[in-house]
């Protein structure tokens, strides 16, 4: 009697990241040559189990270092509270649980929430990283989104067609601490598509069809990650992660050596105790250098590679690039090459980054940063406040936008000359970025306008610095005006929106005498006047 068994192979789909173009896992899918095995694991919990502990041993067959996603459904998890024996065939395997992601497939509908929550939190217990799979195409709830907490949240390409769906989703990961990939991508139009809405993960046609043998030769178009605002210290490391070569603490020196040797892309190893913390980092070069000398091999094959490591650095998996960078700053120069490991809450190794791909990346993105500069004041254009206005606006954050402008700045020029106008400029944006705490960002948008986003409590240091300074150019008094638009949560849609309730309060703001200061708010009509006379008044005396 044939079981199922008999007539299932499986296939591996590499996980791409759009940032460094390396594979940084592979995906198993089960593909039955007969019959519709999944259609009953959908139904049938205790099978799904199956079908996941088969996958993961298919892949241990193939001798792959990379991390691997299993697929499961989310009714499997909630009927059997977890998956010990998926956990028994990691360890047995000599895999560590959190080199395995649980990919939790719809359908959530008749899912128990409370059961499915409590059989992630055991999952995590158990060390495996859990990813969200088929948002956007299936039936997840936004709720039980954000309570599953996913490592990995996985949309449906059909979703780039909605790229605000996607940049949107991107900023409930940031908000969550989770990577962000995009499935089914076939072409590379939606490839840019998926880089400039900032998903950092990708898979499909395009980089690698689904094959027996596990791929590390992948396609990726050429370009950088989209302009999708960051820290001011710099990019996220999770963007950068790679998979990390790990060992136990207590392998050999020979052990390692095999490793290295059957994998050249390999830079170096970590070795780790039985939790997953890493120890001891084993750089190649180094490594292989010390075997290869006279004696070597003979003194050291049969003896713990520990003793030709050094100490590991490491990162937590919220750091930036740029507190990576200090990491590597810290030590003598023959280690500026070394592997970055990347830790978890716990201390468990989640991965590595590479010095080149930092390097690479914070560069170019001062090139991109650079070319959006107003040449005038270095400060940023249009773009960069929209995107962080759209940003603000999908994160649910209230915020206020404001535009300063010089009053009749062309007669300034005029009668001053335009080098005291442009100082007068520059002058300006100095005083607005030395008020600019936090996250507030100011713009350049063009001759005399700035646009400044800011929360709404940093409003009257921002007025203060502008409107209580004594401006002049060439010997002659200048006033500014100031225009502020309240945005609540859901008072706008997206930058347009809020642009569009701006405009008119500063035509209002220049209707006014002086230095003056028109405040309103998105979901409200009207404005108040906080500084400035009505020019129809005339002055006291």
């Amino acid at each position: 009697m044939h079981s199922w068994t008999d007539t299932l192979r499986f296939a591996f789909q590499p996980v791409v990241n759009l940032t460094t173009g390396g594979v940084a896992a592979l995906e198993i899918l089960a593909r039955p040559e007969t019959g519709d095995v999944l259609a009953e694991a959908r139904r049938d919990a205790e099978l799904d189990g199956l079908l996941a502990v088969s996958a993961l041993r298919a892949a241990v067959r193939r001798e792959t270092l990379l991390p691997l996603h299993v697929n499961v459904f989310a009714g499997t998890l909630a009927d059997l509270g977890g998956l010990r024996p998926l956990y028994d065939a990691v360890r047995e395997a000599g895999r560590l649980p959190w080199e395995v992601t649980l990919d939790v497939c719809p359908p959530y509908t008749h899912v128990p929430w409370r059961a499915l929550l409590d059989a992630v939190t055991v999952l995590r217990g158990q060390g495996f990283r859990i990813s969200a799979d088929g948002v956007g195409d299936g039936d997840a709830p936004l709720r039980l989104l954000t309570d599953l907490a996913p490592e990995l949240v996985k949309l449906d390409a059909s979703l780039l067609a909605r790229p605000a769906a996607v940049r949107a989703m991107r900023v409930l990961c940031e908000e969550s601490g989770a990577l962000l990939a995009v499935e089914g991508v076939e072409t590379e139009a939606q490839c840019a598509v998926a880089r400039a809405a900032g998903a950092q993960l990708a898979q499909g046609e395009l980089f690698a069809p689904p094959a027996r043998l596990p791929r590390v030769d992948v396609y990726v178009p050429p370009g950088s990650p989209g302009l999708v605002p960051t820290p001011r210290s710099g990019p996220p490391v999770r963007q950068f992660v790679r998979p990390a070569a790990l060992l136990p603490a207590t392998a050999s020196a020979g052990r390692v050596r095999a490793l290295l040797t059957g994998s050249p892309d390999v830079s170096g190893v970590l070795l780790v105790d039985r939790d997953g913390v890493p120890v001891r980092s084993v750089h190649r070069s180094r490594f292989l250098l010390s075997m290869s000398g006279r004696y070597g091999h003979a003194l050291y094959a049969d003896r713990p590679a520990a003793k030709l490591g050094d100490p590991p650095r490491t990162v937590g998996v919220d750091a930036t690039a740029w507190e990576v960078l200090d990491v590597v700053a810290v030590g003598g120069p023959n280690r500026t090459s070394d592997d970055v490991a990347v830790v978890d809450a716990r201390g468990r190794c989640v991965g590595v980054v590479r010095l080149a791909d930092l390097v690479r990346a914070l560069a170019e993105s001062r090139v991109e940063e650079a070319a959006g500069l107003n040449p005038l004041t270095r400060l940023p254009g249009s773009d960069a406040i929209t995107a962080e206005v759209d940003r603000r606006i999908a994160a649910g954050r209230a915020f206020a936008l404001s535009w300063l402008d010089v009053d009749r700045f062309k007669q300034v020029n005029d009668g001053a000359g335009f080098a005291a106008g442009d100082e007068l400029i520059r002058a300006v944006g100095r005083a607005l970025l030395r008020t600019a705490a936090g996250e507030t960002r100011v713009g350049h948008i063009g001759g005399d306008d700035f646009l400044v986003l800011t929360d709404p409590e940093g409003l009257d240091p921002l007025a203060a610095s502008v409107l209580d300074v004594p401006w002049s150019a060439g010997g002659r008094a200048v006033t500014l005006s100031l225009a502020t638009v309240l945005c609540a949560p859901g008072s706008v849609s997206d930058h347009r929106g809020a642009a569009a309730r701006l405009a008119p309060l500063k035509k209002a703001a220049k209707a006014l005498r002086g230095a003056s200061w028109v405040l309103g708010r998105a979901d409200a009509p009207g404005h108040e006047v906080r500084r400035g006379t009505d020019r129809t008044t005339a002055p006291a005396g």
